[in-house]
């Protein structure tokens, strides 16, 4: 006979981290002070990444 092995039952809040969020567009903005200048458009930019999944975004000032 095969031995059966009992799973641990994985929490809510590490199966849907940040993952529900993000998908339905309600990402959690947070400023990247690496990057301030944009050399193709020669602007200055200020560029967003997502807390939770990673996301980035420019906005031209």
């Amino acid at each position: 006979m095969a031995k059966i092995l009992a799973f641990k039952k994985p929490s809510v809040r590490t199966r849907n981290r940040g993952k529900t969020l993000c998908a339905s567009n309600f990402h959690r903005w947070q400023v990247v002070t690496e990057r301030r200048f944009d050399v193709k458009r020669g602007r200055l930019v200020t560029v967003l990444r997502c807390i939770r999944c990673g996301k980035e975004k420019l906005e031209l000032l």
